[in-house]
């Protein structure tokens, strides 16, 4: 019979971190609060990450190199199957990670770090929308002109930002409970994708509208 290894204890303490951070926001958790959650000492905490800063900045590199792999696959899309696909999983990383967003403002006026790697994650934001308006547009989705496709391009950026400080102002008792996900991911989704409306062919457009349509249905 093989066993599995005990997880090791940085890693554990990540994960709670992360529920922690996601379930009560980043300001209203101490690391008192986290090593009584995981049964372990104060010092035994410090032991593997000496400040708060360094537990935010450990769950932040994750999503950084997470989210790069998920921009890189915006050159492939084609059509608005596809562009639906990305942006779902595009949201269910900013939902896994979502204490960042939910206090965005305010984690980023106390760490430097994420004050100075964040306008990158914007900057490959921007870029990832600028490939998929290119794509739609070599697919035959979408018609745009060119000098239109920067400004849409950021009002996307915009929206993926602060998404779900919209769906937090909406209900904020309930918005970012887990069982709140799917319908504030299907939305944000297709919000994004709406902006693409003016610009899509006729096809394409009822295809979205059928795509929206079914996640609602479900």
């Amino acid at each position: 019979m093989v066993t599995k290894k005990p997880r090791r204890t940085a890693e554990r303490i990540l994960e709670v971190t992360l529920d922690l951070f996601n379930r009560f926001g980043e300001p209203n958790v101490s690391t008192t609060l986290i090593s009584a959650e995981l049964g372990i000492s104060p010092g035994n905490l410090y032991y593997h990450y000496p400040a708060k800063d360094e537990l935010i900045n450990s769950l932040f590199g994750r999503y950084e190199q997470e989210l790069a792999t998920l921009l890189a696959a915006a050159e492939g899309v084609r059509n608005v199957e596809d562009a639906w696909l990305f942006f779902h999983m595009l949201f269910e990383l900013i939902w896994k990670q979502r204490f960042l967003y939910r206090d965005l403002n305010d984690l980023l006026s106390k760490n430097r770090r994420l004050e100075t790697h964040f306008q990158a994650v914007l900057e490959h934001k921007g870029q990832a929308m600028r490939q998929i308006l290119a794509g739609l547009q070599q697919g035959g989705a979408l018609k745009m002109d060119p000098r239109e496709a920067a400004p849409v391009a950021s009002s996307m950026v915009v929206l993926l930002s602060y998404w779900l400080s919209f769906e937090y102002v909406r209900d904020p008792r309930h918005a970012l409970e887990p069982e709140k996900a799917g319908a504030a991911l299907m939305r944000g989704a297709f919000h994004v994708l709406s902006l693409l409306l003016p610009y899509l062919e006729g096809a394409s457009r009822e295809h979205l509208f059928a795509l929206a349509g079914k996640y609602q249905q479900s």
